[in-house]
């Protein structure tokens, strides 16, 4: 699995950004929020129980990010036209900000090393990519148990600031100032 230092994977895929199929589609690439910082996560299948909670979450934060110069990425191994489906399907889905990557050929989960072995789709990964491309936070947690996405904004606030930030740290507060 890529970590902390190492290049984010370049990347085309298409994406579901609206509930009309007549714009509902368009095509995302790494370069497509140039000068961005990117918050990319993974979620293993469409129509399932706990992923519609973390994608609504991050729906619902998602000008937090904006706020922060980051432009959130949702990704699973499911096609284009199943998140249009679930989005159709999902009230708290529905307008989401955001573009759901489909990633059907896994290229990005397989060059991430994010595949689960037993269930062949995309673990429960989070990243956080700085403007130049280097992923400076990874989290991943069991297919079960969803993620926390007031940490992930936390954390893209504590990275922002270049600094040192102790345990439980928040905007505003003070950093460590190394003697």
């Amino acid at each position: 699995m890529l970590g902390i230092g190492e290049k984010f994977p370049g990347f085309t895929m298409k994406a579901t950004v609206s509930n009309d199929i007549k714009d509902a589609f368009i095509e995302v690439s790494n370069t497509s929020y140039k000068d961005k910082w990117l918050v990319v996560f993974f979620w293993p299948k469409d129509f399932t129980f706990v992923c519609p909670t973390e994608i609504a979450e991050f729906g619902k934060l998602n000008k937090d990010f904006a706020d922060r110069d980051a432009q959130v990425l949702g990704a699973s191994t499911d096609s284009e036209f199943v998140h249009l489906a679930w989005r159709q399907h999902k009230e708290e889905l529905s307008k989401l900000p955001f573009p759901m990557l489909a990633d059907v050929r896994r290229e990005l989960s397989q060059a991430l090393g994010i595949i689960d072995r037993e269930e062949g789709v995309a673990q429960r990964a989070t990243y956080i990519v700085d403007p130049q491309g280097v992923i400076r936070f990874v989290m991943v947690t069991d297919l079960n148990v969803g993620r926390n996405v007031k940490e992930v904004v936390r954390v893209l606030d504590a990275l922002q600031t270049d600094e040192l930030c102790p345990c439980n740290w928040q905007k505003g507060q003070d950093t460590i100032k190394a003697a």
